[in-house]
């Protein structure tokens, strides 16, 4: 237990780094990446952060228990105002090997609706049906390390029609006129929820031989799953290396392969359409589903490789280290995470980070000076 107010000396700290190891990541791209040891079993995604299911440690010490001994020291008084007293976002790597969990993340008002009525009837925080992890949202996004495929958005709903008519698969036939025919969300909703529907297991097995390449290999990852069928309604789009994409609340999506970083508010809440063994709740899922077509969110980087998406939690900045020397602002926390070369974070001493090294820098630390030479990786919230 760590003292209020009692926390080490507010200067760059060097953190220990968690990884996730779901059965969709893969074995071999973070150890090749950060050039570590396999471990013979998959490694989904690497953490740099202070959630709690997973925080990052600081010679032992949990992130956020240092957070909790003193907020203003590590967060500073104006993100502390704006987002409370916990750290605002949450940095990964993800190594994608198959295609994860066809999801949606809630509104602010959504999680904090949802997660007040599971606390009011009981629902256990670790049960197999619990939804709501805590009252808030979940924007994030991806920039990609190598080329990484994704599911975004839905497609317009004609162009879903030609692509299911194109299957020749007659069983379609109810879908692909719903789709011409009603209006774009009202033909999204009926046949999102007809193909989650367990009445629709026979449609899966009659289209799932005839998918083209993205989906078949969506399908061979989870044969007869309704996740399957719900990926056709969704665009397909592939990032290349450092090109990045927002996930807004609402958006149903999936990542399907590749190496990229992820910066997402620092929440835990996710609602399944499919492609997971994980609980899926139909009723709860089609109150936060955005129906309506959507191209996908690219983010474009301005200035100083700076990723400025739509939310307030994060900035993600890219530094492409030269040897001149770049001075950090003060007064926010900072994560960062150095993901080749060699980068030096000088204060009153220095700090050096090697590949795969990550870092957290208080808010109230003194100025500091970023060098060296290689790619790194900066988070920050959104404030002026």
């Amino acid at each position: 237990m760590i003292e209020k107010g009692r926390t080490p000396s507010l200067r760059a700290m060097p953190l220990t780094t968690p990884i996730r190891p779901y059965d969709w990541g893969s074995a071999t791209a973070l150890p090749e990446l950060l050039g570590t040891e396999p471990t013979g079993r998959p490694q989904a995604e690497l953490w740099a952060g202070a959630h709690p299911a997973a925080p990052s440690s600081v010679d032992g010490t949990p992130l956020d228990a240092l957070i909790d001994a003193d907020p203003a020291g590590m967060l500073g008084r104006a993100c502390v105002e704006r987002f409370g007293p916990a750290l605002p976002y949450l940095l990964k790597i993800l190594a994608v090997d198959k295609p994860l969990s066809l999801q949606v993340h809630p509104t602010m008002a959504q999680a904090g609706a949802g997660f007040a009525d599971e606390e009011a009837r009981g629902v256990p925080p670790g049960h197999f049906t619990r939804t709501y992890k805590d009252p808030y949202h979940k924007p994030e996004m991806v920039c990609a390390l190598t080329d990484f495929h994704g599911l975004c958005g839905f497609r317009d709903p004609a162009e879903t029609a030609g692509l299911l008519d194109g299957l020749a698969v007659p069983e379609l036939a109810p879908w692909i006129a719903v789709l011409r025919n009603e209006p774009p969300e009202q033909a999204l909703r009926t046949v999102l929820t007809q193909m989650l529907d367990e009445g629709s297991r026979h449609i899966r097995a009659a289209v799932e031989p005839a998918l083209p390449r993205v989906y078949a290999d969506i399908a061979r990852a989870h044969p007869g799953d309704p996740g399957v069928l719900a990926a056709l309604l969704l665009n397909h789009v592939e990032l290349k290396p450092g090109e990045a994409l927002f996930l807004d609340a609402g958006v149903p999506h999936s990542y399907l392969s590749g190496l990229a970083i992820e910066v997402m508010a620092n929440s835990d809440n996710v609602l399944r359409c499919g492609l997971t063994g994980k609980h899926v709740d139909v009723p709860a899922l089609m109150r936060v589903v955005k129906f309506a077509p959507s191209d996908p969110a690219w983010v474009e980087p301005v200035a100083e490789v700076r990723y400025r998406p739509n939310a307030d939690e994060f900035i993600l900045i890219r530094h492409d280290l030269t040897g001149d020397p770049d001075d950090l602002p003060s007064g926010l926390p900072q994560t960062l995470l150095c993901l080749e070369g060699e980068a030096r974070l000088t204060a009153d001493r220095t700090l050096t980070l090697a590949r795969g090294e990550a870092a957290f820098v208080p808010a109230g630390a003194p100025a500091t000076r970023l060098t060296g030479k290689g790619t790194l990786y900066r988070v920050v919230p959104a404030l002026p």
